[in-house]
C-alpha cells in the first residue's frame, strides 16, 4: 500500500516473482489496478527463454525482466523469477528498465542465483527487499540522477530498449480477466465519483460560510453606518 509520505513518482509498482509467487513488492500509487495487471501477467510470463518485454493498459506500461533456466542452469530455480515494474506511460521505457536491471542486480546480490532456493519462497518471502524496492522507485522516479543511472544500465545492459516488444495487455489476458480489469476500473470511477461528490458538497460549506459572513459583515456596516447618521443627527440639533 502507497504510503501518504511517499513522494509522487511514475513507477507505481514493481515486485519481485518466482513464476506466480510474489516475493517482494512495493506499491507507490494508491490505485489496487497496478498490482491486478500485475497478478493477471506474472503467471502468464513464459521462462522458456530470457525474455524482456512491454505490455501497455490505458496509461499505464507494464515493464518485466524474466529469467530462464538456459542462464542459471537446470539446478537452479532462478529461472522463474520475473522482475516487473507497472509505470505511468509518460514515463516511457528506457528508465523503467534501467530501474528493473538494478533492481535484478541488488536483488541477486542479497539473494544468490545459485544458493537460494526461490521455489521454496512462500508469497513475501523476501519481504526484506520491499525497502530497497521502494527506495529505488523513489530515486529512479523522481532524481535527475535517478534517470541518468537507469539509462546507463540500460545502455550497458540492454543492446536496443527500442527492440524490446510491446503488446497491448488485452490480447494477453481471457475475457473473464478482462472483465475483471473492466469492474476494477469501473470501481475506480465510482470511487472518484463519490469523491467528487463529497468534495462539491464541502465546497458548497465553503460558499455559504462565505456568503453568512459576508452578508453579516454588510449588515454591521449598514448598521454602523445608520448608527452614525442618527449619532449626527441628534448632534445637531442638541447645538
Amino acid at each position: 500500500m502507497a504510503s501518504s509520505s511517499t513522494p509522487a513518482t511514475p513507477l507505481l509498482y514493481s515486485c519481485v516473482a518466482h513464476d506466480s509467487t510474489i516475493l517482494a513488492e512495493c506499491a507507490t500509487s494508491a490505485s489496487s489496478q497496478t498490482s491486478s495487471l500485475a497478478s493477471l501477467i506474472l503467471p502468464k510470463i513464459d521462462h522458456s527463454s530470457p525474455q524482456k518485454l512491454t505490455y501497455t493498459h490505458g496509461s499505464y506500461h507494464i515493464h518485466y525482466i524474466s529469467e530462464s533456466p538456459s542462464e542459471h542452469g537446470p539446478q537452479s530455480s532462478a529461472g522463474g523469477l520475473a522482475f516487473l515494474v507497472v509505470a505511468d506511460s509518460s514515463l516511457g521505457r528506457r528508465i523503467s528498465f534501467g530501474f528493473l536491471v538494478e533492481v535484478r542486480k541488488r536483488f541477486f546480490a542479497q539473494h544468490p542465483a545459485d544458493t537460494t532456493d526461490f521455489a521454496g519462497m512462500p508469497n513475501y518471502g523476501a519481504g526484506g527487499f520491499n525497502g530497497e524496492l521502494r527506495a529505488l522507485m523513489i530515486e529512479y522516479g523522481t532524481t535527475g540522477q535517478g534517470h541518468d543511472d537507469a539509462i546507463t544500465n540500460v545502455q550497458r545492459e540492454i543492446d536496443d530498449v527500442r527492440g524490446i516488444m510491446t503488446r497491448n495487455i488485452e490480447g494477453l489476458l481471457e475475457r473473464g480477466e478482462r472483465i475483471d480489469l473492466l469492474v476494477d476500473k469501473t470501481d475506480r470511477l465510482g470511487g472518484s465519483a463519490r469523491e467528487f461528490r463529497v468534495r462539491s458538497r464541502g465546497l458548497k460549506r465553503q460558499m455559504w460560510w462565505k456568503n453568512v459572513k459576508l452578508m453579516s459583515l454588510l449588515a454591521l456596516v449598514l448598521a454602523l453606518i445608520v448608527l452614525a447618521i442618527v449619532i449626527s443627527v441628534k448632534n445637531s440639533f442638541g447645538g
